[in-house]
């Protein structure tokens, strides 16, 4: 590797930094907002919400990284074009071919990167963010401890807390079940406590109320009580054993057991080939955008305007691709026998850099520009 390799291979790595951590940034700024609501409104705390966001970073990684790299390709290629760096390059007798080798190696790095993250790292993360949002779920005693807020732990069932003591007291409890449409009954009590008694968690309400409606009869009942328990440890669904999303498998399962998958799970051999396939294609992508980006300025010749035609083409190129990687994996999860076509984005990408950089290295295939004919006449 020569040293202007080297220095190329430094921008790029620096910019795909750059725009890796601002894309991250902007994204994870408009997801977090919603969940740090859902966390909080459930009554966890904020470490939950930062575990949560933790276990997202894979996945939003790999979504950003292939624009990222594709942007730090364009914009270094077009500052070394701006401040004539190529230009005194091209001009020493380096052919395009040969510049782009840091741009290939760039790719390589990044597409190490991308499999890293989207074969082992997003599959464990999305597996215990799934885990842990179903304890978050099952956890009722959270979900209740809010000072305050009319909750809704299940469909039908209303809680109020007005004040929780240190001691974990509870006062001017109210509770409405109208899970049985026919006979809905409504508690109210001055205190209140929460017991785990080993069958369940039940809330014990003192010196209360309760009220309930026959709507067959049309009559309210009412009960003075001491004390009462309401059993609340069957108000959120606590199943451990919830079917775990397509997305968590990991990738060593998909590799060796499809059959048992299909067998055991919801999942069809289709989406199983197209899951499995999508998370390597994310590595050639890598290679094929940052190559696309670099091969499309190339065309370009010096402009102290920059090459703005050439990054709108490049950008063009960029939406062409993603639409190519849409429109393939239906195809491939109702005929799996196909899965090549997962791969088919990346080979375009690399054959229209093959065919920018033949074009770029042989000026006189490019159109030359009308030269005059006329002749000089003499004084």
């Amino acid at each position: 590797m020569s040293r202007f390799d080297g220095y190329f291979l430094r921008q790029l790595l620096i910019l795909f930094g750059f725009f890796t951590l601002v894309l991250v940034g902007v994204f994870w700024i408009t997801r977090s907002v919603s969940l740090f609501d859902r966390v909080i409104s459930g009554g966890q705390p904020a470490i939950v919400f930062l575990e949560f966001t933790a276990l997202t970073l894979p996945t939003l990684i790999r979504t950003v990284m292939p624009m990222a790299v594709f942007a730090a390709a364009v914009y270094a290629t077009n500052r070394l074009s701006r401040e004539s760096e190529l230009t005194v390059m091209l001009a020493t007798g380096s052919s395009p071919w040969r510049l782009a080798r840091a741009v290939f190696l760039f790719g390589i790095v990044a597409g190490m990167i991308m499999a890293v993250i989207s074969v082992f790292l997003r599959p464990a993360s999305v597996e215990q963010l799934e885990q842990r949002q179903a304890e978050v779920a099952g956890d009722v005693t959270a979900q209740l401890l809010n000072e305050g807020e009319f909750l809704h732990p299940t469909y039908g069932v209303t809680v109020y807390i007005g004040r929780i003591d240190l001691d974990g007291t509870l006062h001017e409890v109210f509770v409405s079940d109208r899970r049985d449409r026919l006979n809905p009954v409504s508690y109210s009590s001055k205190t209140a406590y929460l017991v785990n008694n080993g069958t369940g968690i039940h809330l014990v309400m003192v010196e209360g109320i309760a009220l309930r409606f026959d709507h067959q009869g049309k009559t309210l009942s009412s009960t003075l009580f001491d004390d009462a328990s309401y059993d609340i440890s069957e108000l959120t669904n606590t199943d451990s054993s919830a079917a775990r999303s397509l997305e968590a498998i990991p990738t060593v399962e998909l590799l060796r057991n499809r059959d048992a998958i299909t067998a055991a799970e919801r999942f069809t051999e289709g989406e199983l080939i197209d899951e499995l396939h999508q998370r390597f294609s994310w590595i050639a992508i890598c290679v094929a955008v940052a190559m696309a980006g670099y091969a499309t300025l190339m065309l370009g010749s010096f402009s102290r305007f920059g090459l703005w035609p050439q990054i709108f083409g490049a950008f063009t190129i960029l939406v062409l691709l993603e639409g190519v990687r849409g429109f393939v994996s239906p195809v491939v999860i109702d005929n799996p026998d196909q899965w090549v076509l997962l791969y088919l984005p990346a080979v375009i990408g690399i054959l229209i850099s093959c065919l920018f950089l033949l074009i770029a290295g042989r000026p006189l295939l490019r159109k030359r520009p009308q030269s005059g004919t006329g002749t000089l006449s003499e004084a």
